[in-house]
């Protein structure tokens, strides 16, 4: 059945998006170009993109409701249904996934009683798969509200959203202070963090994503990146001079004279 259009916010809140919304329009030669932080701006009311925040945008951009839920549709940090006050995102992309992603993501889902996307009871985290944290030096990363946890295990990041359901002060590994998941909408739309040192701990990539470029500027090599989850020092050892089984000999075709590859063709014949 077709759906009634959307209600409109209250006066009092219409007033103020709007006043925001303006702000954020004002930035661009193209009013449609300032859609994306819109989502953003409407997202950080309700904390996920309603059918009345697509109408607002819509109303704002003059656009259509169709081209509105086109672009809402298709990001998924765009949420469509109420989320919790800590998005976590696994990643679970190739190198975070043979690391440990998989088994993170696995134990979490069992851990919070959630599966993929879905909130946990107290509504303090919503549990995600990530595709990609753009960390691969880091793996596996753990994001909660887009800022990074490095470097986790299955345990580690246990604690991590056990401490967020608790209320007690977790610290990224890099970057600002965390907020709850509205505030980084708002600042995801253009806003300014006002929170005293947030913007000085925004910090930039860490070791491991520098010693290539270091190297490449001719500066003497770095002291080897240690990941936490290693006890100790690193060793000096060599590395076992056993080849895997993928390094070993294969019996081939060519290598095996039960079964000869036969006269090589030509293309075609």
């Amino acid at each position: 059945m077709p759906q009634l259009p959307a209600p409109d916010y209250p006066a009092e809140v219409r007033d103020r998006l709007e006043a925001d919304a303006r702000e954020v329009i004002a930035r661009y030669p193209d009013s449609r170009s300032a859609l994306l932080p819109l989502l953003h701006l409407v997202q950080a009311e309700e904390g996920h993109v309603t059918r009345t925040g697509m109408r607002f945008c819509a109303e704002m951009l003059d656009l259509t409701t169709a081209e509105v839920t086109a672009v809402a549709t298709f990001y998924t940090m765009y949420r469509r249904k109420p989320s919790g006050d800590y998005q976590v995102g696994v990643c679970t992309n190739t190198l975070c996934a043979v690391m440990g992603g998989d088994a993170i993501f696995e134990e979490l889902q069992r851990h919070l009683e959630v599966g993929n996307g879905e909130t946990t009871e107290d509504g303090k985290v919503t549990l995600e798969h990530i595709e990609c944290n753009a960390a691969c030096d880091f793996a596996p990363v753990v994001m909660v509200n887009w800022e990074f946890f490095d470097n986790q295990t299955v345990e580690s990041a246990k604690r991590l959203v056990d401490d967020l359901r608790a209320g007690r002060t977790v610290e990224p590994t890099r970057g600002a202070p965390l907020c709850t998941y509205k505030e980084t909408a708002r600042i995801l739309a253009g806003f300014p963090d006002a929170r005293p040192g947030a913007v000085e701990a925004g910090g930039s990539a860490g070791p491991a994503s520098l010693v290539g470029l270091r190297l490449a500027k001719g500066e003497s090599a770095p002291g080897r990146v240690v990941s936490p989850r290693s006890a100790g020092a690193p060793s000096d050892e060599a590395p076992p001079t056993h080849p895997s089984s993928h390094d070993a000999p294969q019996r081939t075709s060519a290598s095996d004279p039960h079964h000869p590859s036969g006269p090589v063709t030509e293309e075609g014949e």
